[in-house]
């Protein structure tokens, strides 16, 4: 398994609509894999294929106990209920907002090899689910947040950005000294 660079904001391939799967080769299988390798590392608990600079409608989670892969995934039910609770996004760094999403979910997906299933998501594991979906659409949970809100999150960037050449982040260079026992540090999606 390989770590992955992560793109972060202001690479054009994090507003790109990705490309339906349709073949499940070995090279899909290798991308998933290091996929969980690197959002483990880059101490996160979802990553979707354009953040490492892909255009596969594909994306890992796991918040600790059941690790999986949702291939062209689509929302089929969201909850009546909604919920704003704080996101941050390992494509932008240390940036955080409070985003309003539905409480709970049921996912339509494929898995790693092609099986379609449906998974009822809540609470985190439905926002983390969520967001992993805008990114597969080229949308960032910045775009939830109000005007003002936004741009105060754009400036803080901007102060950073310039850490990241190229719109790259390289997490092979992080220590997961930092990680919990299930390879994450905080909630980062």
């Amino acid at each position: 398994m390989s770590i992955l660079d992560i793109r972060v904001l202001g690479d054009p391939v994090l507003r790109q609509e990705t490309k339906v799967v349709t073949e499940f080769t070995d090279e899909l299988q290798r991308l998933i894999d290091d996929m969980f390798e690197t959002m483990r590392h880059a101490r996160g608990i979802g990553l979707a294929a354009p953040q490492v600079g892909r255009a596969e409608r594909l994306a890992v989670v796991d918040l600790g106990d059941d690790p999986f892969v949702i291939i062209n995934p689509e929302v089929i039910v969201s909850s009546a209920a909604r919920v704003r609770g704080e996101e941050g996004c390992l494509s932008i760094p240390d940036i955080y907002g409070d985003v309003e999403r539905p409480k709970s979910v049921t996912v339509r997906a494929l898995s790693r090899h092609g099986e379609p299933f449906e998974r009822d998501a809540s609470d985190l594991l439905a926002r983390c689910v969520q967001h992993e979906i805008d990114h597969l659409h080229g949308k960032l949970f910045l775009d939830y947040l109000s005007v003002l809100k936004r741009t105060a999150a754009l400036a803080k960037w901007k102060l950073q950005a310039a850490d990241y050449p190229g719109y790259v982040r390289r997490v092979a260079l992080e220590t997961p000294d930092d990680l919990d026992e299930h390879g994450h540090r905080e909630e980062e999606l």
